[in-house]
Parts: structure tokens; C-alpha cells; sequence
């Protein structure tokens, strides 16, 4: 199949991408076509986002959406930001936080559902959107320029052997390729390696997100509230924080955010989340209300200094996919969004000029000369402080220096990431061990438990998608000198070591995968490697 621009992803930075291309078409009364693929069962079945939304890309791609229905009716009306301690909550006041830090004009609501709503306005146009087909793989020209993808086989069994309803992929080809996958995107990271895209000192930084929608009492319930936090459980080395936002009828998007250059492997960042809960400050807020979904994703948090080369021959990468995360925001869709149009607006440009396949140079132009280069230009340093000097030091830095840029001065230097994640881990014999405590199901609760409410789809008799580079690293490598830290990083119960009579073995419950793609970051080894499963397998979220 042959298109004039295929996007991989249908999240906001493809969607956006899509609408614009069709937008400028139309407007021009050209035929130019517009696949979009996306591996979750249905668009927004793999989104997951705090979510407090900027408006300002969407007012651009779609100035009437409030009239055509968009879902974000709750706006902010108060936030408030604290320091916890294992009891007690400082409240930072509001007007000491540098401007860019407050969501005046910014909605509440699900990025899945926006989503969602985004590919109805998109087939409007003419898009053509395929969800539960996996891109799996690149295609190059004979020059070595991107051509296309390939979809993933349907009706594989666990060893690779064709079932009854076997379906091979298609080969999808397009005069440009949009890679708009999020975060730790496995066709992304073809790309990188194909065209070197990055160079030894720009690698990406991450976070963890965990999330649960909670339907509370209506008398605990603020519509329009927003709180942050930062501190305890997370001790002063380790960076992270949370979030609380009230929206809906009765819902509150609670989560969790732990960045993955911590060093501690005794360290679960799912357990942390459990104990957050548990805090007088927020235990008030959810005794007796229902859990009724949950989910976790990993966040690229590495900032402007972490971007790739964006632009290749035949494709470029967009959002999450390069990395466009607001991590004093906490906010990357609407840079994402915003990217996705740029991106389209170059590509239309350089068909309706005759250089179809040409590089599209004129993307990168553009983004640079946007407020999207600016939103992550002023905030660049804000991540590797707080990385350096701890959470109480480098966050005072931080609030500093966002300070002096919101006044308009420029300062002269960038701070560069230290050192990939997965470098960051401490041996076991120097780290101190962290006990967590049992779930009480009341405002605490298991993985399994939590996974269930991410209505996972995997048929279990398919290829495993977690690949080992080396069987023996786990029990040789991992379990000797780190404790086997899979086991506590997956917020989802992938991973767990098994006796067997040999001694000790990895066991991958790969169906119980939620897709947040912490393992292919964190492991120590980089052993891990996360590739699509079949198509529509995965977490079908709700409301996130």
C-alpha cells in the first residue's frame, strides 16, 4: 500500500499531524492520502497522561473545539503545590512559582479520550486510521532513505508458528514516514541506529508515570483542583513527584512520577506510589471512594539537550518520539500536538514544491523558530539540577533559574545530562533494602489486581514481545549484582525469578505487559528489548 504521508502512532502528536496535512490539502483541493497506524485495539487504548492539558496547540489546529464537542470541559480554577513528609504537608505558595509553572486557562481531563476525539475530526477529513496493526519494522530505499514500515504478522503461535487464521503484515510505503510512537518508540530506535541520529552526549532521560482514575465521594470532590507534590516517599536523591486532579463527576486522576536515574534497586516505583497514597494528605481524599482504572508509561524527561536529529531521509520524529516533555510542566501534548503540524505543514510544502522525498529540512526550521523550541529552550536545565543536587537543592535551583527566564533574561549556559538511566543503578552492597508493606485493598493494592483494571488484551499463545539479547545476563548479571531490579521497576508483574532445578531463571509473564517500556530502559545491561506484540494486544485503557 502506497501512501503520500504515513504517521506511526495515533496519539496527539500523529493525530495533529494528520489534521493538519488534510486541512492544508483540502484547503488546496489536492489529493494527497493519509495513513495513520496505531498497535492499541482502539485509538487511545494505549494513551496515558496526567492529564492537565495546554490549550494553546489545539486553539491553533482547531479553533471552534469547544463548539464541535471536545472533552475537556474541566477547567483549573485552584492548584496548589506542597512538600510531604511521612506525615505532615508544607504548602509552597503559589505565587513564588515562576509563572510558567501555573495552569491558569489549562483543562482537565484524558488524553485518550481527546484522542479519540481527535481521529473522529481526522477521518472527517479524509485520514484514513488503522487501529490493531503493529508497525514492527523499517523500509529503506536503495539509497538507504526511509520507504515505508511493515505491519506485524496476525496469528502467530508462541513459537513463531503460523495458526489457522494466519495474516501476514503489508508493506506500507509513503513519501514521508512520521514516527510518532511516544516514548521509547521500537521503530524510533531503528531510525536512531539506521541514520545516527544521536551522538554519545545527547542520550534520552525518563521518567515513570503511574496512574489511577479514583471516583470519590461527592463531598471530597473540587472540580477544577490541581495539587502537586514533591518529597516524601521519595527520599532527597531520588527525583519524582505527584499529582492529584479533580475533574468529572466525582473523578480524581491520581499519579505518580519517579524519574529512572534513581539508584537504589531495591527501589519499586509502584510501591512508592502505594505508599503515596497511604499519606494523610491524600488518604483523605480517596478513603472511600472505588479505583476504576489504572495504568503506568514511561515519560521522556532529558529536555532540549536530549533531542535527536529529527529529520532523516524519508521521515522525521515527532512528539514523545523525540522527546518534547515540559518536565517543569509536567506537560508534553501540547508541544507534541504542535510538532505533529509543523512537521505536516513542511511535508505539504515540499510535495506541492515538486520534492517529494526530499528531506524535509524545513520541519526543523520551523520547529526551531516556534514556541515549542522556546517552551523546552528555558526549562532545559531544570532536569539535570535537580538530577545532580537532589530534589530540595536542585529544585530551588531550578525555581531560580525559571525565575530569570520568565523576566526575559537569556541565560549563557545548558547543564548536560550525566550519565543513560540504566547506568545510574547502584550494586545492591551499597544500597540500603526498602520493605514495603502489604496492601491493605483499601487504598493500597497489588499488581495483578492493578493490572486487571488496564483491560489487558494478549493472546497468550503469541511470539513474547520482551526480547532477551542474552538469556544468561538476568540470573549471571542482574540477579547477582543488582537483585534482579525487573522485578521491582515493572509496575505490571512481567518479571519474576523462579526456581528451577538448574538454580534460578527469569520468568517473562509478557502478558501481563502494559507497555510502559520501563524494562527497555532501566535494565542494567540494556538486555531488554520491547517490541510491538501482535496488533490490538495490550492495555485497553479507560479514561486515561
Amino acid at each position: 500500500m502506497t501512501y503520500d504521508l504515513l504517521i506511526v502512532g495515533a496519539g496527539p502528536a500523529g493525530l495533529s499531524a494528520a489534521i493538519r496535512f488534510k486541512q492544508l490539502a483540502n484547503d488546496a483541493s489536492k489529493e494527497l492520502s493519509v495513513c495513520v497506524l496505531e498497535k492499541g485495539a482502539q485509538v487511545g487504548a494505549h494513551i496515558l497522561s496526567g492529564a492537565v492539558i495546554d490549550p494553546k496547540a489545539l486553539d491553533e489546529l482547531i479553533p471552534e473545539w469547544h463548539q464541535l464537542g471536545a472533552p475537556l470541559t474541566t477547567e483549573v480554577k485552584q492548584e496548589h503545590f506542597y512538600w510531604l513528609t511521612a506525615e505532615n504537608k508544607y504548602k509552597f505558595p503559589m505565587r513564588f512559582l515562576p509563572p510558567l509553572m501555573l495552569n491558569d486557562g489549562n483543562y482537565i481531563g484524558s488524553l485518550g479520550e481527546l484522542c479519540q476525539w481527535l481521529a473522529i475530526q481526522a477521518e472527517s477529513l479524509g485520514v484514513e486510521i488503522y487501529p490493531g496493526f503493529s508497525a514492527v519494522d523499517v523500509i529503506f530505499t536503495e539509497t538507504g532513505a526511509l520507504k515505508g514500515v511493515v505491519t506485524g504478522d496476525l496469528g502467530l503461535d508462541a513459537t513463531g508458528a503460523q495458526k489457522a487464521e494466519f495474516s501476514p503484515g503489508i508493506e506500507i510505503h509513503a513519501s514521508y514516514t512520521f514516527f510518532a510512537e511516544g516514548t521509547r518508540g521500537s521503530l524510533t530506535k531503528k531510525a536512531e541506529d539506521h541514520f545516527q541520529l544521536r551522538g554519545p552526549d545527547n542520550f534520552q532521560k525518563y521518567g515513570i508515570g503511574l496512574k489511577e482514575i479514583w471516583e470519590v465521594s461527592p463531598d471530597k470532590h473540587q472540580l477544577g483542583l490541581v495539587e502537586h507534590s514533591v518529597g516524601w516517599p521519595l527520599t532527597n536523591n531520588t527525583g519524582g513527584g505527584s499529582f492529584l486532579y479533580h475533574y468529572g463527576k466525582n473523578l480524581v486522576s491520581i499519579g505518580f512520577i519517579v524519574h529512572l536515574d534513581y539508584q537504589n534497586p531495591y527501589l519499586s516505583p509502584f510501591e512508592e506510589f502505594q505508599r503515596f497514597k497511604k499519606h494523610p494528605q491524600v488518604r483523605s481524599v480517596l478513603e472511600g471512594g472505588r479505583r476504576i482504572s489504572y495504568g503506568a508509561r514511561a515519560i521522556s524527561e532529558g529536555g532540549i539537550q536530549s533531542l535527536p536529529e529529527l529529520v532523516f531521509a524519508g521521515g522525521v520524529l515527532i512528539g514523545c518520539s523525540a522527546g518534547m516533555v515540559n518536565v517543569p510542566r509536567i506537560k508534553g501534548s501540547h508541544n507534541a500536538m504542535k510538532s505533529g503540524m509543523l512537521a505536516a505543514e513542511a511535508a505539504f510544502e515540499a510535495m506541492e514544491s515538486g520534492r517529494a522525498n526530499d528531506r524535509l529540512d524545513g520541519y526543523m526550521a520551523k520547529l526551531q523558530s516556534s514556541w515549542v523550541w522556546k517552551d523546552l529552550y528555558r526549562v532545559r536545565n531544570a532536569k539535570p539540577w535537580i538530577s545532580r543536587l537532589g530534589t530540595f537543592v536542585g529544585g530551588f535551583f531550578s525555581v531560580a533559574e525559571l525565575w530569570l527566564t520568565s523576566i526575559g533574561l537569556n541565560l549563557p549556559w545548558t547543564i548536560k545530562h550525566k550519565q543513560p538511566d540504566h547506568l545510574c543503578t547502584k550494586l545492591t552492597t551499597e544500597s540500603e533494602p526498602i520493605y514495603y508493606e502489604k496492601p491493605d485493598n483499601k487504598l493500597s493494592f497489588d499488581r495483578l489486581s492493578s493490572i486487571a483494571l488496564s483491560n489487558i488484551a494478549h493472546e497468550h499463545n503469541q511470539p513474547c514481545h520482551l526480547k532477551l539479547k542474552n538469556e544468561q545476563v538476568p540470573i549471571q548479571y542482574n540477579l547477582k549484582y543488582f537483585g534482579a531490579p525487573e522485578q521491582l521497576y515493572c509496575p505490571a508483574g512481567v518479571y519474576e525469578v523462579i526456581s528451577i532445578p538448574e538454580g534460578s531463571k527469569l520468568q517473562i509473564n509478557a502478558q501481563n505487559c502494559i507497555h510502559c517500556k520501563t524494562c527497555d530502559i532501566k535494565d542494567p545491561r540494556q538486555n531488554i528489548n520491547w517490541v510491538p506484540p501482535e496488533g490490538g494486544s495490550g492495555p485497553i485503557y479507560s479514561q486515561m
